[in-house]
């Protein structure tokens, strides 16, 4: 592949020169910030309605497949928009599409505090999965700021932002009984989205001498799919952020049903399993800097396989299996940060919105499939541990691709080491 990004970066295992820090402006690390802070806005509207999972189930009356279809519908929603969020990103800048889309957040988020029946909650779930397209945004805003160098790093911080779902597991839950049951936490996050929108119209910049694509999203689509390093990363990513995903919105119903925890104590634990795989994202992402994204990505999903037949086995809550999901998560947000300082090492700059709309689709369908699995599988055999094995098939699966190859090439190869 050519272009400017891919000629200035370094070996795999090499430091970036000191020089490369200090000609990073300080609007970059401004501009990060507010993305940052856009993605846990955005992130934390996205996952309102999974904490509520089990409420719904017993005020509806659904089944364990329902409950896991009204859950991952906004995920599937937010998946599939990345493609077209991350080619208008292209086109039209961050700048734009930053406040656009949580301006576009605000009305679900609203409609939450209105409907109640299965059908019309499906429906404000399928247009809360917009917010789930920012990332598909924030990616190329962060990545045109810095230098190849240190886009590792950028962007892993810049995923921390995913904790926004940690927020809404946490808070949702409390919000409705701290309040009695009212819609006080809609109007909240309504209100702060609201706010970081007129926040990011006044301050959002794209960074200067940004490229824009001559040709229209259909032509660009196709020339992102042609290319050799495209599939390879979206199926990493779709293993590595799938499973967050799925933990992330699963997580409460698993526990509360396999460990009988209330409802609080799922969600307190289910955010706490986000929040460590947010916080080892920019680790990944630093670490795939200095010593390439391959060695942290086979570690990474060597670590998740393990722990995954483990926890098939159910063990006690306390300690191991609460040591068996943090471990997972760490390695779960080490693989998240290493997949896409791969994006950034190996795609033009003109082609990362497009690229990362559809590497962030796969992560995202990587996380719709296996809530429903999960639900099903349970309903049928009141067994969690065939999700469970499936979950360390794929880590594996993963594993022997990243150690067959790319270990042992560094980026400065040419990118068919992702073909055959």
């Amino acid at each position: 592949m050519t272009g400017t990004d891919t000629d200035t970066d370094s070996g795999a295992g090499v430091k970036a020169p000191d020089s490369a820090a200090a000609a990073i402006p300080a609007a970059a690390w401004i501009n990060l910030a507010l993305a940052t802070v856009g993605m846990a806005v955005n992130f934390w509207a996205w996952g309102l309605i999974s904490p509520l999972g089990p409420t719904y189930k017993q005020q509806l009356g659904l089944n364990s497949f329902q409950q896991s279809f009204l859950v991952a519908v906004p995920v599937l929603v937010g998946s599939l928009g990345r493609i077209p969020v991350g080619a208008l990103t292209d086109k039209y800048g961050a700048r734009l599409m930053v406040p656009a889309i949580s301006f576009a957040t605000v009305l679900p988020v609203l409609g939450l505090s209105v409907v109640h029946g299965f059908g019309l909650l499906l429906l404000v779930g399928f247009f809360l999965g917009v917010a789930g397209s920012f990332f598909a945004a924030g990616v190329p805003y962060v990545n045109s700021w810095f230098p190849p160098a240190r886009r590792g790093m950028a962007i892993g911080i810049f995923g921390i932002g995913t904790g926004g779902t940690a927020i809404a597991s946490f808070f949702t839950a409390r919000f409705l009984r701290w309040y009695d049951n009212t819609n006080t936490m809609f109007y909240v996050v309504a209100v702060v989205l609201a706010v970081y929108g007129v926040v990011a119209l006044l301050l959002a910049r794209d960074a200067p001498g940004r490229q824009i694509p001559e040709h229209l999203f259909g032509a660009r689509f196709k020339q992102a799919l042609k290319d050799p390093s495209t599939l390879p990363m979206a199926l990493l990513y779709a293993v590595c952020f799938g499973a967050f995903v799925a933990m992330g919105v699963y997580l409460p119903t698993y526990l509360k049903e396999a460990y009988h925890l209330s409802q609080d104590g799922a969600s307190t634990r289910a955010a706490g399993f986000t929040l460590v795989a947010v916080l080892f994202r920019p680790l990944g992402g630093t670490l795939s800097d200095r010593i390439g994204p391959a060695k942290v990505l086979v570690g990474s999903f060597g670590t998740v396989g393990f722990t995954a037949v483990w926890q098939a086995f159910q063990p006690p809550l306390n300690p191991w299996s609460t040591v068996a999901f943090l471990v997972m998560a760490a390695s779960i947000g080490l693989a998240c940060g290493a997949v896409f300082a791969l994006v950034a090492i190996v795609t033009p700059k003109e082609r990362v919105g497009t690229v990362t709309g559809l590497v962030g689709a796969a992560g995202g369908l990587g996380g719709y499939f296996p809530p429903l699995v999960m639900g099903a599988v349970y309903g049928i055999t009141s067994s969690f541990a065939i999700g469970l094995m499936l979950l360390s098939d794929a880590a594996f699966a993963a594993l022997i691709y990243c150690a067959a190859k790319l270990l042992g090439r560094d980026r400065r190869d040419s990118p068919d080491r992702f073909g055959s």
